[in-house]
């Protein structure tokens, strides 16, 4: 039944993901509790995206873990700094309109630019998705915290990410650093790739970006970033089957979510069991991002729609926008991908060479 379904319930082989996952859950539950304990919810959005930085922790041996979550750190303090100062200083938030064609466009932007340096970096997993997430979500907050403190607390989190990533060599049994493991050097076709790569995804979030302003007054949405974010998801696989059946799982996976996330509005928790759940639901996420992305969509909808608004509040609008922007996205991303597996066919049979 599960092959009739794309694979829905089908699950990849596990590779210690319990370990990735309990990282990674602690990397993001600690700052928020510490944020509680200084009455500093605002921060929460940059301690959640720097701790994305333990996501990057997939990498055999601490020393190449290391290496692999520092690239992958700098690169998000660079996205949240240049979030924070566009907020600022570029997006017009007296006038949502134009406030939020600006954020597509700066948005579009970032996901190129990401996209190429996660390639050139060697970044795993691969792409802008989460850089998107997190430039366009910081940038759309009216209201910054001193960018001194929200960088300040990022890095912390960061920090902590890499921390824990390397934790385990304090264990008993642990082989130490273990041996550095070059990577290796790009050729020029991989390098091509890698631009090309960032194109497609410059194509399907600002696609996606301005479909979803341009339907936003008849549908009433108000967060078109949500379709960016799911308009790249099906961008990552190695066949067009793979990428488009990846789009279809975000659909999926985000329509079971929200009855998840609607569960948790009805029950109004206080904050601290919000900030609990946060850090449960991190770990879920993260047990099953590798294996399955339809069941790990379950977990990562209402974690993304607690971690965008548990300074504001909850409310069921989150859960309409979610929706409709996720279709938009996916809509937009499975075409894309479709379209690549046009022209790269028609490519390759133009440059064959003719039978002698």
């Amino acid at each position: 039944m599960s092959e009739k379904f794309g694979g829905l319930l089908t699950l990849g082989p596990a590779r210690d993901d319990h370990w990735i996952a309990l990282r990674t859950g602690i990397g993001v539950f600690v700052p928020l509790l510490a944020l509680l304990a200084m009455g500093r919810l605002d921060l929460v959005p940059f301690v959640v995206f720097g701790a994305f930085t333990g996501v990057y922790g997939r990498v055999p041996g601490y020393a190449n873990r290391l290496v692999a979550q520092s690239k992958a750190g700098a690169l998000f303090l660079a996205v949240i700094l240049l979030a924070a100062l566009c907020s600022t200083y570029l997006v017009d938030h007296a006038d949502p309109g134009r406030g939020a064609w600006t954020i597509v466009a700066l948005t579009t932007v970032v996901s190129g630019v990401c996209a190429v340096a996660a390639g050139l970096l060697q970044l795993r997993p691969g792409g802008s998705l989460f850089h998107i997430f997190a430039f366009a979500a910081i940038a759309s907050m009216p209201t910054q915290p001193p960018v001194a403190q929200s960088l300040g607390a990022a890095l912390v989190a960061v920090l902590l990410a890499i921390v824990i990533g390397f934790s385990g060599i304090l264990f008993p049994g642990s082989k130490g650093w273990g041996v550095r493991t070059r990577l290796p050097t790009l050729s020029k076709s991989v390098r091509t790739a890698i631009w090309w790569e960032a194109f497609f995804y410059v194509i399907a979030a600002g696609l996606a970006g301005s479909i979803a302003n341009l339907l936003a007054p008849t549908l009433l949405t108000g967060h078109s970033y949500w379709a960016m974010v799911a308009a790249v998801v099906p961008l990552v696989g190695h066949t067009t089957r793979h990428r488009v059946r990846r789009g279809i799982h975000r659909v999926l996976g985000t329509l079971t979510g929200i009855v998840l996330m609607a569960a948790i509005i009805a029950f109004q928790p206080p904050v601290w069991v919000l900030l609990v759940l946060i850090g449960l639901l991190q770990v879920c996420a993260e047990l099953f991002i590798a294996r399955n992305y339809f069941i790990a969509q379950i977990f990562v909808t209402p974690l993304a729609l607690m971690g965008a608004s548990i300074g504001t509040g909850l409310s069921t609008k989150l859960l309409y926008d979610r929706v409709l922007e996720t279709v938009i996205g996916a809509v937009v991303g499975i075409a894309v991908v479709l379209l690549g597996s046009l022209c790269g066919t028609w490519y390759r049979r133009r440059t064959a060479k003719p039978d002698v």
